[in-house]
């Protein structure tokens, strides 16, 4: 008996020896600034018939669940998916589901982006991001030998406009800028020439035209005119981008205080749980909040550089470089557009904001590293051999 007990906490010993509790400490303070941003704004949520604390207690949900899966999905072997088959068909799976979303889907502001799961919606564009990451990590490291035919970025382009297309069309233009970022970031560390480079960005201005002048709505089109001057037209358009603007500049160095916050309070500040969280923390925090913020989100991106730079295969560096891509053009886009350098696209700050499908995904991509990392190859075992022997089907 003493024997199998001493084997159990050997075992449970090596379960959490191998997880990076850096990564994971930083997180924590991140979650907790959105808990403490959507507590102290409850009173408008119930000025809005939600209910006072919907938003903390169904997001205090969503944080439990998704511990779970981290700690789950860093105790699974994920060399499995080095089979191309079964990204292929995760792939046609997600693709599948958003396509079905825009026949099946009710509409609920403004989007067809949900599948209402009881009193829970899924959003299937947030895992998705997490199956095109995989998509491309695999593609990529299967041709790092002869990645500069440029052939492979208009194959690895398709993988990525195929599912960015159909949520643009629910339409979600934020988050298609997200996957479109994830390609681009993938496309950049992956080692095409620079001329190749150079042909990307042309044919994404020739992109960005044809969808001018034939793609988007007018109201994005408003947005993003708007975006340059918000005083043409502050009572519509321009009226978010304005607000969010004065909610983060009368945040000052201490803040308002935390419930305080008057620009999300007077419903002001529309969506504050969600879009514009970080303006409404950094109206209650200040910049000194703001600054802490940014130092737990650094911890965040470097543990995940750390996990890139000590992949044992290109697969595991480009899946971390992946989801780095993911989680800064989110950080990046959304404090941009609730500051007023960037365009109001409707998109969530990683940790913070609420949302039970963003909140999943980000933790399961974690623990899907400390997976990698913990099941990853011995030095001196042949990795090419191993690698080059499985199926792929995204052989072109």
């Amino acid at each position: 008996m003493a024997l199998r007990i001493l084997s159990s906490g050997s075992i449970m010993k090596r379960i959490w020896g191998s997880i990076d509790w850096v990564l994971a400490v930083a997180t924590l303070p991140l979650f907790l600034a959105g808990l403490i941003t959507m507590k102290s704004l409850g009173a408008l949520s119930m000025v809005s018939g939600i209910g006072g604390d919907y938003f903390f207690s169904h997001q205090l949900i969503w944080i439990a669940i998704g511990i779970v899966v981290f700690f789950a999905a860093s105790l699974i072997d994920w060399r499995f998916l080095r089979n191309g088959w079964i990204l292929f068909w995760l792939y046609i799976l997600g693709v599948a589901t958003l396509l079905s979303l825009l026949f099946f889907a009710n509409i609920f502001r403004g989007t067809q982006s949900w599948i209402r799961l009881g009193i829970f919606s899924l959003e299937p564009a947030e895992p998705m991001k997490l199956i095109l990451i995989l998509v491309l990590a695999k593609y990529f490291s299967r041709r790092h030998v002869e990645i500069k035919h440029i052939k492979h970025i208009f194959v690895s382009g398709i993988y990525a406009l195929i599912p960015a297309v159909l949520i643009f069309l629910q339409p979600d233009l934020g988050s298609a800028l997200i996957f479109a970022s994830i390609w681009l970031g993938m496309i950049l560390v992956s080692g095409v020439s620079k001329k190749h480079l150079f042909g990307v960005f042309l044919t994404g201005a020739v992109v960005f035209l044809i969808g001018w002048f034939f793609l988007l709505a007018p109201y994005q089109k408003s947005r993003l005119v708007t975006f340059i001057n918000p005083l043409r037209d502050p009572r519509g358009a321009g009226y978010n981008a304005l607000q969010s603007k004065i909610a983060v500049g009368s945040g000052g160095l201490w803040g308002r205080g935390v419930g305080y916050g008057t620009q999300s309070r007077l419903q002001f500040l529309p969506e504050y749980e969600t879009d514009f969280i970080f303006a409404a923390f950094a109206e209650e925090w200040g910049f000194l909040g703001v600054l802490f913020l940014f130092i737990f989100f650094g911890a965040v991106f470097w543990r995940i550089l750390k996990s890139a730079r000590s992949g044992q295969t290109n697969f595991e560096k480009l899946t971390a470089l992946g989801i780095i891509f993911m989680l800064v053009s989110h950080f990046a886009i959304h404090i941009g557009m609730n500051v007023g350098l960037l365009p109001v696209t409707g998109i969530t700050l990683p940790f913070l904001s609420y949302g039970g499908s963003h909140v999943l995904t980000v933790l399961a991509s974690l623990g899907l590293l400390e997976g990698m990392r913990r099941y990853g190859y011995k030095s001196g075992h042949s990795r090419m051999d191993e690698e080059l022997a499985l199926a792929d089907v995204f052989n072109t």
